[in-house]
């Protein structure tokens, strides 16, 4: 096929932005095109396939280990390829969206790992998607050094953390792009730019094209995205294999089928990850009509829960059963400037990694550059030299359906405390996300969008099942929009509410309150005349 022959229309409808043509580039967009139309059917399938497993789980059938693949799970002889360069050590991991300063904090704060984070932790405006990838770009390149407003030089050091990016996940569109008048799956934006200008170079400079894979549901999404890395890689010319992915474990139908997605993945596959708040959120929304799946207060449900420990040990035996990778769950723990707080905070994380690295984590996630050398410090005292743990292969574990779901041992009605803080926490993220701040501090800790999604879900089921009165949800919705106002003036309190009825107060549960928000509040075109396209065509000699 010629350059000339057609295949689809890509079309740019956000506004112009600084350097943003670097990105957006003809052969880029041909690239994220070809990528949307190959994948176009098989993206809407898997969707339609999503909402009929929802109806079927909320009309009460049952979720257990699949007896179709049984095969997979009872073959002792498949691995997954070993690790690749830069992501054989992970003991210490950092998150945050790829913003300037995010950016060169995180490469030079010591973590081994940066998750470049364009789902949870980056509300999804035009600027920041396409802002985002270009200071990826600008890393890699080493020419984001730069002098913030208050005068603070930021420098990239000479050791930096390896760049793993986390795409938005399968459930997300990007309306700034179309592609044959349609909106491009954001998952496909987020990769298909960054692999296209980034994979070659990070190759060259001895890394690779690494990612975190969000909310898979199934092992079928994890066939999707395999081809999806076949495709690319074979469009640019790079061997099959160079891509790495970690899963995000952070669906409840998902921990049913981890050792089927490592097996779809295997070739591409670095490991799997305890999403353990997206999990709780995926939990919570996928049972919603079950009351003895309520949960109390989000600040009682901990890691030792027996059907948290359950999911955790089952992620690790899987994970080392097949020579890949497990990454624990979040600190979220911001550092400040109340020594007792601090103190009490940082005793909490302590027994939170201290636990994963005895139950044989190969490593663990912080949301602030602070806390990687105390993190660090705890899987140092675990692993000493070695770089992981993958030969400790848990055979002691064996987790049962019933464990995955033994909520009910943990269940609780919810104090009028954890109400209130639902609610103002639900609020406050939103009011932040609206603005463009997708990870926000809060009380002490870094919250990104699956602390409000837990939020708003579970006032959503005590509402559901009159754990707690509508009236009284209202009041407590109304205090906490005035005490809001009168912090931060300048809040968007109407919408943010607006956000919160539509998402907590309204008689279904959205799946996810990004999609209908993003649609509502986020999407800014160009208008009419600016927006501009590149043609599909052939990308047998395309390089980023």
């Amino acid at each position: 096929m010629s350059t000339t022959e057609l295949t689809a229309h890509v079309e740019v409808l956000g506004i112009p932005g600084h350097r943003f043509d670097e990105i957006l580039t003809p052969a880029a967009l041909d690239f994220v095109g070809r990528l949307a139309t190959v994948f176009a059917d098989r993206y809407h399938e898997m969707l339609t396939e999503r909402r009929r497993r929802s109806l079927r789980l909320s009309s009460g059938s049952p979720l257990d280990f699949s007896r179709a693949t049984a095969a997979v799970r009872a073959d002792p002889a498949w691995r997954v390829a070993p690790p690749a360069p830069g992501l054989t050590d992970r003991r210490v991991e950092i998150t945050g969206p790829p913003d300037r300063r995010t950016t060169v904090e995180a490469l030079n704060s010591g973590a081994q790992v940066w998750l470049a984070d364009f789902e949870d932790a980056t509300s999804p405006t035009w600027d920041n998607v396409i802002g985002g990838q270009l200071n990826l770009l600008d890393a890699i390149e080493r020419r984001i050094d730069f002098t913030g407003p208050d005068g603070r030089a930021y420098r990239l050091g000479e050791r930096l953390a390896t760049i793993v990016v986390r795409p938005r996940g399968w459930h997300l569109t990007e309306h700034h792009l179309r592609v044959d008048g349609r909106p491009v799956p954001a998952s496909l934006v987020d990769f298909g730019l960054y692999f296209f200008h980034c994979a070659q170079r990070q190759i060259d400079a001895g890394s690779g094209p690494y990612f975190y894979l969000p909310k898979l549901e199934n092992a079928g999404d994890a066939r999707l995205w395999n081809d999806v890395f076949l495709l690319a890689q074979d469009l640019l010319g790079i061997a099959r294999g160079t891509i790495r992915a970690t899963v995000l474990i952070e669906t409840v139908t998902a921990a049913f089928e981890m050792e089927e997605i490592l097996h779809e993945l295997r070739e591409h596959a670095a490991g799997l990850n305890a999403g353990r708040w997206d999990y709780l959120f995926s939990l919570i929304k996928t049972f919603a009509h079950r009351p003895d799946f309520s949960l109390p207060d989000r600040t009682k449900v901990t890691m030792t829960a027996p059907f948290l420990r359950a999911y955790t040990d089952l992620l690790v035996h899987t994970c080392h059963k097949r020579g890949a990778h497990a990454i624990g769950g979040m600190a979220a723990h911001v550092p400040g400037h109340d020594a007792a707080a601090d103190a009490a905070a940082l005793a909490a994380v302590r027994l939170d990694k201290e636990r994963e690295a005895e139950d044989g984590f190969d490593g663990t996630w912080v949301a602030h550059p602070g806390l990687v050398p105390f993190c660090r410090d705890i899987f140092d005292g675990v692993l000493g030299g070695r770089p992981h743990q993958i030969d400790r292969t848990r055979d002691d574990v064996g987790v049962t359906a019933d464990q995955l779901l033994a909520v009910r041992r943990t269940a609780g009605p919810p104090t009028e405390h954890g109400v209130r803080a639902d609610i103002a926490l639900a609020l406050r993220y939103f009011d932040a996300w609206l603005r463009g701040t997708g990870a926000v501090a809060l009380d002490g800790l870094m919250e990104d969008a699956a602390a409000a999604e837990i939020a708003r879900s579970q006032l959503w089921q005590w509402l559901r099942h009159g754990a707690v009165a509508r009236e009284t949800v209202v009041g407590f919705l109304d205090e906490e929009c005035a005490a809001w106002a009168k912090e931060n003036p300048r809040a968007l309190i109407a919408e943010a509410r607006e956000i919160l009825e539509r998402t907590a107060l309204a008689r279904e549960l959205p799946a996810f309150f990004t999609a209908e928000a993003y649609a509502r509040y986020l999407v800014r075109p160009a208008g009419p005349g600016t927006a501009w396209a590149a043609g599909v065509g052939d990308h047998t000699n395309c390089r980023g």
